[in-house]
């Protein structure tokens, strides 16, 4: 998506850009300031992007299972195995 207008609206920039134009100093520092803060709360914020890659996660595996419901079956059916070993193998260690 390509814009021929120098000129970019407010609303047509990301948060982390600075606006083209800004002739006064001092507002296109304020304009650095603000998009380095911004860039750095998206980058810094580790729950919010842990939020969004879980939720990327749940509608792939929810995309996943309603391809292929037998191998979504059998995923499940693996990740329990594994969990249960490994539950049984600590459990066993810590008997000893």
């Amino acid at each position: 998506m390509t814009n021929s207008d120098p000129q970019l609206n407010a609303a047509d920039l990301p948060r982390t850009a600075v606006a083209y134009g800004i002739t006064d100093p001092v507002e296109s520092a304020r304009a650095e300031l603000k998009a380095a803060l911004a860039a750095i709360e998206v980058r810094g914020n580790f729950p919010r992007r842990i939020e969004k890659a879980s939720q990327r996660g749940i509608v792939q595996a929810r995309a996943f299972a309603h391809r292929n419901p037998v191998g979504a079956a059998a995923a499940v059916a693996g990740v329990a195995a594994v969990v249960g070993g490994l539950v049984w193998a600590i459990a066993r260690a810590a008997s000893r």
